[in-house]
């Protein structure tokens, strides 16, 4: 025992716990998550939804593995970040897009939004959005022009409008065909259904919160039914749900309490909603997270929880 208690005591920097959720872990949950609206996507646009897909995903992690080459830094392709955004970029486009674009797009999300700010982690805004958003500015045409689905109740093939919510096809569809799919649009955003599955796989891993998502989406039903809008269609249509689920709870563009994250997904709820109902814009899914994306190290700041016998906010010299 006198030996024992002899041995310099070891102190490291906090934190002390290890855990064994890792990036990899965390990203191949969501890769999980994604797989059954690839799978809905193929079933409804057939093999051009897998090309998309597929050369995003490459394009993504080619990118990535690249700047790592070309900076000497570590290789951090394993670590399925880009794999994660390559799919999402791809759920953000129309199967009719042409390649080279998505490859352009790819560019923009891994190393404009990411590498060039110093990696996963230190990314300003969600890398897929900003591809997205890049890719409607520059190329509005090809990123506007929708092919019907190979299940469709409707005998129109291809149409080219800013979004399906534009479209007077939206008034011609139930809701159930709004939860599966069964309209035009870009390729993860179709099937409802298919994101609420990845939903609660996410919930069930423990690897998200349901706070953004549920606040986000209660926002928009509230904001409809004030409206007079259908609040049903609108949580179904478009990119909200995809957008909730995948995209708002990303963990280097969200708050980190739950306060921030309420308030960051009523945020994102209503630009969504005042870009739908009076912008110029039928979607405003994309530019609403991008948006909140930036305020979120303010929202941080002003949300941030007081260490257990730390002090707290100070107003006139006390303590709160």
């Amino acid at each position: 025992m006198a030996e024992e208690s002899k041995k310099p005591l070891a102190l490291l920097a906090a934190p002390q716990i290890a855990s064994p959720v890792t990036t990899q872990v965390i990203m191949r949950n969501v890769l999980i998550a994604l797989a059954p609206a690839f799978i809905a996507s193929v079933a409804l646009f057939g093999l051009p939804a897998l090309i998309v897909t597929a050369v995003s995903v490459v394009s993504c992690v080619g990118f990535e593995y690249l700047w790592c080459r070309l900076r000497k830094l570590p290789n951090t392709i394993g670590d399925l970040s880009a794999a994660v955004t390559g799919v999402l970029l791809a759920f953000n486009l129309p199967s009719t897009i042409p390649l080279y674009m998505v490859v352009v797009g790819a560019f923009v999300a891994i190393i404009m939004t990411k590498e060039l700010f110093g990696g996963i982690g230190k990314n300003f805004a969600n890398p897929a959005i900003v591809g997205r958003i890049f890719l409607a500015v520059a190329f509005p045409v090809a990123m506007t022009t929708f092919v019907a689905p190979h299940f469709t109740l409707t005998s129109v093939d291809v149409v080219s409008s800013a979004t399906p919510l534009a479209s007077t096809m939206t008034n011609l569809l139930s809701h159930l065909d709004l939860l599966l799919g069964l309209h035009m649009g870009v390729l993860g955003e179709t099937s409802a259904l298919a994101i609420l599955i990845g939903f609660v796989y996410l919930l069930v891993t423990k690897t998200i919160r349901w706070h953004t998502t549920v606040a986000y989406v209660a926002t928009v039903v509230v904001l409809s039914l004030l409206t007079g809008n259908d609040p049903v269609a609108q949580a179904l249509s478009g990119g909200l749900l995809l957008g909730a689920v995948f995209m708002a709870t990303d963990y280097t563009t969200s708050p980190a309490t739950v306060k921030g994250k309420v308030l960051f997904a009523i945020g994102c709820g209503l630009i969504t909603c005042l870009i739908r109902f009076f912008g110029n814009l039928n979607e405003g899914v994309a530019y609403s997270i991008l948006f909140m994306n930036l305020l979120v190290p303010y929202i941080d700041l002003h949300t941030k929880n007081t260490p257990i016998g730390g002090e707290g906010k100070r107003r006139g010299g006390r303590d709160e």
